[in-house]
């Protein structure tokens, strides 16, 4: 199996993106990437898409995140076109808090690209028609702007970029009654939580919201992500008290209480068990 890296199509460091699109005439080998992440969009034709040792039929108007260290390959190709959005995960972690609970957003670049690395899974975002159509003028602006390299292309190719992700977030909610359930129950959750985690929250809260039971929020939440809900809440509220650790000068306590924790002691021990630092260290370490 072949391992693909980023500067294998662009040299530019302070650039690292890269889009284009193009036909596949034949097989492809399996192959992973090392340090870069994968929007694809199916433009034309069909394919069998490999994915570890499963198989998809994928088609026109398909949409998917393929993450690093995730093998892969098309087989039997058919007038199969494909746009290929290649970037490094990071620029994904920058996107605002309003895009990130949507669940469409956790759904297609979180949730699913993250699962279809470990276990068999077939949900995908379908374009229609005129969807395609709207997401196919947004690339070629984009193929154009990245081959003219004009002052300012990467500007525009990055709010392009993002102007494409609200889009497809927002297709993959419309189409939601088509996907895997856990998969959108799951993705509720992970919005919910991320619009309110720096408020008091329960299981119990965060599982009506979502319109399941505790106990198969907990199971949900095991499967598609490895942890469990109260963990990745406290994780958000550590990495927004690390955050203010290193931009202001509140107290310690304060910032214990503005995260959500009602105990500073508690978040003393939480922030040191994660970090290796208390925060009193990491604030003068910074």
């Amino acid at each position: 199996m072949n391992t693909v890296y980023l500067n294998w199509f662009t040299n530019d460091k302070q650039f690292p993106f890269f889009i284009q699109h193009g036909g596949h005439e034949e097989d492809t080998n399996l192959h992973q990437h090392e340090d870069f992440t994968e929007l694809v969009i199916v433009l034309n034709g069909n394919a069998t898409h490999v994915v570890n040792s499963e198989t998809y039929f994928i088609k026109k108007g398909d949409v998917f995140v393929i993450n690093e260290a995730t093998p892969h390959a098309y087989n039997n190709p058919h007038e199969f076109k494909i746009c290929n959005i290649m970037f490094r995960p990071e620029i994904l972690r920058s996107v605002g808090p309003d895009l990130k609970t949507s669940n469409g957003f956790q759904a297609l670049f979180v949730l699913e690209p993250f699962y279809r690395n470990i276990h068999s899974f077939h949900s995908r975002l379908s374009l229609s028609i005129p969807s395609m159509e709207h997401v196919s003028s947004v690339i070629s602006v984009m193929i154009n702007e990245y081959n003219d390299k004009l002052q300012g292309f990467q500007t525009l190719i990055i709010s392009r970029f993002m102007e494409l992700v609200v889009y497809l977030s927002r297709q993959y909610d419309s189409q939601e009654s088509g996907t895997d359930s856990n998969l959108m129950h799951l993705a509720n959750a992970l919005s919910y939580i991320e619009d309110h985690y720096l408020e008091p929250l329960t299981l119990e809260e965060i599982a009506a919201r979502s319109n399941i039971s505790v106990r198969h929020l907990n199971r949900i939440f095991q499967s598609y992500y490895q942890t469990t809900p109260i963990s990745y809440l406290q994780r958000l509220r550590l990495e927004r008290a690390r955050t203010l650790l290193r931009q202001c000068g509140l107290p310690i306590m304060n910032i214990s209480y503005e995260c959500g924790f009602n105990d500073s002691n508690y978040f003393t021990r939480q922030f040191t068990k994660v970090y290796g630092l208390s925060p009193r260290a990491y604030r003068q370490n910074k």
